[in-house]
């Protein structure tokens, strides 16, 4: 019996995902529940499990291909005859599915004129209608895709999606941007130089995974001061690019300011040398020292309530709940997982909660929506050794805490030179909702938490 293997929805707003590797090949024998690829999305990557036991007889879309939810990616035979074997030797890849858009044509590295993508429609520079178009239907689409329409101004209710049902997929609204509404180039014209070049330039390498490049990652500097030499190019992963886009739009959108102040964390580092073995044994989880931050965070989100908001256009949103973003970097790039009512857990919990988040980011295995909803963030460069940061603020957050290394320096107290255990707090803030002067008193608040930590551990 054969059973189709699905591109899950991993979230209500999640509509396509990238399959970014499979762990089986065809011909391979896989157990119910084992692990079978590996997807990318807007929010979360993950490990998908096989949804049978059997011989993975087909796989109909390869690594690095985006298709919409519900299509089927491969085919297991459930029966795990001996008739599938034949089934290892590679077979000429399928059509894709009626559902899922055509592969993306391979592009070139950027050029001082980049080539213009297929066409698809889009409007004049008109403010966006997210909910509904100018017929007063409702158009379907994904919050990233409204984000990204909102920023360029893009008409959504003038273009047609690729997706089920006529969804705009992600990559119909980066294609809609690229093109800018123009007609676009043919494709056969060669782009014309910008600079005066060497006669032969080096030929650039294709980019893998045929990805629609974001125009924010369209890289101005011409190729022969980039390709030259002795050189390895590599194309960036799903998450790097994703990561590239939430940066560049977060500069974009954001008035970035910083406020940086020092805390003495002796104390809590007297506190957690005598107890980490205690802790550990107790509780079953290690005592770092992100819960202390995390704690003094939320204390101080809890008096000025304006760091702990969001920024949509005109509109502040402050929230009630505090749900903790924290950055965790991963080999392949950095996710920020998303602990939530923080405000309602002790520091037992806090601790809990984080170590468990940062061992299922590394292991793939969160879910989407512990990605997301995230009111404030704080970034930790300091465990790499880092003495501070000035960290880009988690969209659409309105601040972000970065935390250096904590490093014994001499330190002057009451007049006389003492070694203390100081660390570097920066808090990033949007100027358009935080001023300076609630920033510095956060963080003043925060550093005053931490030199006179109070609460019992254990």
């Amino acid at each position: 019996m054969a059973v189709d293997v699905i591109m899950p929805q991993m979230g209500e707003s999640i509509f396509e995902g990238t399959i970014t590797k499979w762990l089986k090949k065809a011909g391979d024998r896989v157990e119910r529940d084992e692990p079978l690829f590996e997807i990318s999305t807007d929010k979360v990557d993950a490990e998908i499990p096989a949804p049978s036991a059997g011989v993975l007889k087909e796989i109909k879309v390869t690594e690095g291909q985006t298709v919409p939810i519900q299509t089927v990616v491969a085919v297991i035979d459930a029966a795990g005859a001996a008739a599938a074997a034949p089934a290892a030797a590679p077979a000429p890849p399928p059509a894709p599915p009626e559902t899922a858009p055509a592969p993306k044509a391979t592009a070139a590295p950027p050029a001082s004129a980049p080539a213009v993508p297929a066409p698809v429609a889009a409007s004049a520079p008109v403010a966006p209608s997210p909910k509904a178009g100018g017929n007063g239907q409702k158009i379907r689409s994904s919050p990233l895709v409204r984000k990204i329409a909102k920023e360029h101004n893009v008409d959504l209710a003038s273009m047609e999606g690729s997706g089920a049902g006529g969804r705009i997929s992600k990559k119909d609204i980066l294609a809609a941007v690229e093109s800018g509404g123009a007609k676009p180039a043919v494709a056969a014209a060669a782009p014309a130089p910008s600079v005066a070049g060497p006669a032969a330039s080096p030929a650039p390498p294709p980019a893998a995974g045929g990805a629609v490049a974001h125009p924010a990652l369209e890289n101005a500097v011409p190729r022969e001061r980039i390709y030259f030499g002795n050189y390895e190019a590599q194309p960036m992963s799903a998450m790097r690019q994703r990561i590239a886009e939430h940066m560049v739009a977060s500069k974009r959108v954001s008035p970035h300011v910083y406020s940086i102040d020092e805390a003495d964390m002796t104390k809590i580092a007297k506190i957690r040398e005598r107890s980490k073995a205690a802790f550990e044994t107790k509780y079953g989880t290690k005592l770092t020292f992100m819960p202390f931050f995390v704690r003094a965070c939320v204390e101080a989100l809890r008096a000025f309530p304006t760091v702990n908001a969001s920024a949509d256009a005109a509109t502040v949103v402050l929230h009630r709940e505090i749900n903790v973003g924290i950055a965790v970097a991963l080999d392949w790039g950095l996710i920020v997982p998303v602990l939530k009512n923080a405000e309602e857990k002790n520091f037992l919990g806090l601790a809990r909660g984080m170590n468990d988040l940062a061992e299922r980011a590394r292991a793939k295995k969160l879910k989407p929506e512990e990605v997301q909803e995230s009111t404030f963030s704080i970034t930790n460069p300091g465990v790499y050794g880092g003495l501070m940061g000035l960290p880009i603020i988690n969209q659409p957050n309105v601040a972000i805490l970065g935390i250096g290394a904590i490093q014994k320096r001499p330190m002057v107290i009451d007049d006389a030179i003492a070694v203390r255990s100081m660390v570097y707090l920066t808090l990033s803030y949007d100027h358009r909702v935080v001023d300076g002067a609630v920033a510095h008193q956060f963080v003043g608040k925060v550093k005053t938490l931490l030199e006179g930590w109070n609460e019992e551990i254990l």
